[in-house]
């Protein structure tokens, strides 16, 4: 999962990506003049799985007119960009913490874990960091910047959102191939209707997570 500016294979998607412009140019950097990263996660609303993580460092007046928040994005855009990103950014990297940890920490200290391993798998070292939301632990003595809704407003960490997303989805698909019944193919773990009801039928896997509420009270008996 772990990556230096290699093109990743088998990614989906082709063509023009003029759906979903943004409106405008999301910002190149928090503080000029250092080597910056980007840090998002992708998975912390999911019932299964784990919770992944992607930092991403970019050239000094790198810009893309397409990236922006994954959640704004389209599967195909996803992927697309992930190509573009990964070809593009002086380094990055995708890690994981898993559905085991996160019972453990809980999804927020997961979440920063995932994080912090990205973040140690990067060839580069990074100067400063930024980081979606309002949390975030130190990562040895870089200074570092919480940003809300930072994957709207910074390239670097809308980028880390696209590669956590898309490398997430890939691994929920592999994990579908195993556990079918679950539908993680499509639901990707997340809490709907026919996940709920998977797991009201068949129970649960060695991959749900334990200290969620996997199925609301009124459905438990």
């Amino acid at each position: 999962m772990e990556g230096g500016g290699e093109r990743a294979r088998g990614r989906e998607g082709d063509g023009a990506m003029g759906r979903g412009k943004t409106k405008f140019m999301l910002k190149r950097q928090y503080l000029k003049g250092f080597i910056e990263a980007g840090c998002d996660e992708a998975g912390r609303g999911c019932l299964a799985g784990p919770v992944f993580a992607a930092a991403v460092i970019f050239p000094a007046g790198f810009n893309h007119p397409l990236i922006n928040d994954s959640k704004q994005l389209s599967a195909r855009q996803r992927y697309q960009l992930r190509e573009i990103i990964e070809s593009s950014a002086v380094s990055y990297a995708v890690s994981m913490a898993c559905n085991e940890e996160i019972d453990d920490l809980n999804i927020l200290n997961a979440s920063i874990l995932a994080m912090h391993r990205a973040l140690d798998n990067l060839p580069h070292v990074p100067e400063h960091i930024i980081v979606d939301g309002n949390y975030f632990a130190p990562w040895y003595d870089v200074p570092f910047k919480t940003i809300i809704k930072g994957d709207s407003k910074y390239q670097s960490i809308a980028a880390a959102s696209i590669l956590a997303k898309t490398y997430r989805d890939d691994y929920m698909k592999r994990l579908h191939c195993e556990y079918p019944q679950y539908n993680w193919e499509q639901n990707k773990g997340y809490p709907t209707q026919k996940h709920r009801e998977a797991i009201l039928k068949f129970g649960i896997s060695s991959f749900h997570r334990k200290t969620f509420t996997l199925l609301p009270s009124t459905c438990k008996s």
